[in-house]
């Protein structure tokens, strides 16, 4: 999986200058030189030492995401929500984390779409009634009660990834056949119709966590979507500061 990172460079420059070291990072400087500089390495560091099951690398791109929509003239956020699809359904692969306080609020089980795949997801769509989930970066936007009770709707950042979640009603909702025992039966979680939902003990929290305006990253290593998505290829200017709403 880590392969198709290549095509993120500078991302895999910074990740390595906090994970190996610094005799790692400079002869990777060598080898691949960076073009800009990522002081929210430091902020994806210090949130990778709150969530240990969490690829540090994964992370450093959701926040590297998350900058690039900052310094393009989004509102900051107060936290932020990662999820990595290419982890099974059977794992805890949902963390919402507090971009203030610098911790983790939550690690818990989240829904993949029927189109995208089994218990290991593969398959992700932007197109209304695939069934499938979309990865990419998002905005939260309002909390509401609809069919599946209180839910979140959100906006696709992304055009031609995922730019249509409102249209195809892709939201945050709790669902009763997101629990562990449907992971004893049937070796993963029941799947959604492309909602990241969530567990009903856990989905009011969640809300309202992320209401208001947060983002959310989810994660699979697609290639197309690495070589060509503006916010992962992002370039980021020397001395930008992580910048977090203080709401």
């Amino acid at each position: 999986m880590f392969d198709r990172l290549r095509c993120v460079g500078v991302l895999t420059a910074a990740y390595l200058a906090f994970v190996a070291g610094p005799a790692a990072a400079m002869e990777t400087a060598i080898t691949h030189p960076p073009t800009q500089s990522f002081p929210q390495s430091h902020l994806a560091s210090t949130l990778a030492s709150q969530a240990p099951d969490l690829n540090p690398q994964v992370l450093l791109t959701a926040v590297s995401a998350m900058q690039c929509a900052v310094n393009s003239g989004a509102e900051p956020a107060e936290r932020l929500a990662v999820i990595d699809f290419s982890l099974p359904s059977s794992d805890q692969r949902l963390w919402i984390f507090d971009l203030q306080t610098r911790t983790l609020v939550l690690q818990d089980l989240v829904a993949h779409g029927q189109g995208s795949g089994d218990n290991l997801a593969s398959n992700f769509s932007n197109i209304e009634g695939s069934h499938q989930s979309s990865i990419g970066l998002f905005r939260t936007q309002e909390s509401y009660f609809g069919k599946h009770g209180y839910s979140l709707r959100m906006d696709g950042l992304e055009p031609g990834i995922n730019d249509l979640a409102r249209q195809r009603a892709i939201v945050i909702h709790p669902a009763d056949y997101v629990d562990p025992s449907w992971i004893e039966r049937h070796g993963r979680i029941g799947r959604s119709h492309g909602c990241p939902a969530v567990r009903p003990e856990v989905a009011g929290m969640v809300v309202d966590s992320l209401k208001g305006g947060q983002f959310m990253f989810s994660w699979y290593p697609d290639d197309h979507w690495l070589a060509t998505s503006s916010f992962i290829n992002c370039p980021v200017s020397e001395g930008s500061n992580m910048m977090v709403s203080t709401r």
